[in-house]
């Protein structure tokens, strides 16, 4: 059985405005997304799941799902914030999603079969997609034995501005024992990686260290963990409503309780996004770059 695509496509960008999901930038209006479900075709996935909003399903099934007709199976699934387990209600004072791992918990009734998390908006690159379904088919009928794909920091900063990245630290069998979220990242004036710490200092990183970009490979059975950690989560943050349940939050957990393992796989692809509204000249640029080095079509459906 080949794997299911995951994306999380109920966000709202809040530094780039409006539905960056939608945004045409290929020479024939192609989002981000399109190069992912492409490049997932051609590294063997054989199913897309998609989880939004149904506020806006009407328009993603017409500027998106119409393209994948007789290409790859889609499904919809929705996230939305009074999808909480029983027991809890939701507070009226929360406007802002519940996290990306509260995203993934929509696709328990829709995926039974190894599967890839990936963000609707990040630009992945061919060879992490490859990389990612072999595992993923390596792991079939295989339990707590998932997968990072680790992009090497150098090959993800923004041009416009500072990023946050998971940094990871793996042990000597390339598991992953820990993330660390670093909201300033940036390449220095002096061409060298740094990011804030705690005490506001700049530290110099490798290029080479890898950061997660939330590209992750999971079976079935975690869903079961991610029902238990939401309803654990709820109960210490239910009252604040800027918490969010975030995907490396429950993967700490699972790690430190020696439940899974989580292979941390090194890709060579460069990972680019529209982080900032000033980013979008630029990944306009990089997708034509790839099309001329025949990477991909002109027409991708």
């Amino acid at each position: 059985m080949k794997p299911t695509l995951f994306v999380l496509a109920a966000g709202m960008g809040s530094r780039y405005g409006g539905l960056k999901q939608l945004d045409g930038l290929g020479p024939n209006g192609e989002t981000i997304m399109d190069y992912s479900i492409f490049d997932a075709i051609r590294g063997g996935f054989g199913k897309v799941v998609f989880v939004i909003r149904e506020s806006f399903e009407t328009d993603f099934r017409e500027k998106i799902l119409k393209k994948y007709e007789n290409v790859i199976p889609v499904e919809v699934v929705f996230q939305e914030l009074d999808k909480l387990p029983a027991g809890f209600s939701l507070n009226p004072e929360r406007t802002k999603p519940w996290g990306t791992n509260h995203a993934v918990l929509m696709g328990k009734d829709a995926i039974n079969e190894p599967f890839a998390v990936i963000n609707a908006d990040d630009f992945y690159g061919r060879e992490s997609f490859r990389i990612l379904a072999d595992f993923l088919k390596s792991v079939e009928n295989k339990e707590n034995e998932y997968c990072m794909i680790g992009y090497r920091i150098g090959n993800t900063l923004s041009e416009s501005g500072s990023v946050a990245r998971g940094i990871c630290e793996t042990n000597k069998e390339g598991h992953l024992t820990s993330v660390v979220e670093r909201t300033y990242i940036i390449r220095d004036t002096d061409g060298k990686i740094k990011f804030k710490d705690e005490n506001d200092s700049m530290i110099e990183v490798g290029e080479s260290v890898p950061v997660s970009m939330n590209m992750w490979g999971f079976t079935p059975e975690y869903f079961k963990y991610t029902e238990t950690q939401f309803v654990d989560f709820l109960k210490g943050n239910a009252d604040n409503p800027k918490a969010e349940f975030f995907i490396p939050w429950a993967i700490d957990r699972l790690i430190s309780s020696g439940k899974v393992t989580v292979k941390v796989l090194d890709t060579p692809s460069k990972w680019f996004g529209v982080t900032y509204a000033n980013d979008r000249a630029s990944v306009v640029a990089k997708i034509h770059d790839l099309i001329n080095k025949g990477e991909y079509p002109n027409k991708l459906f």
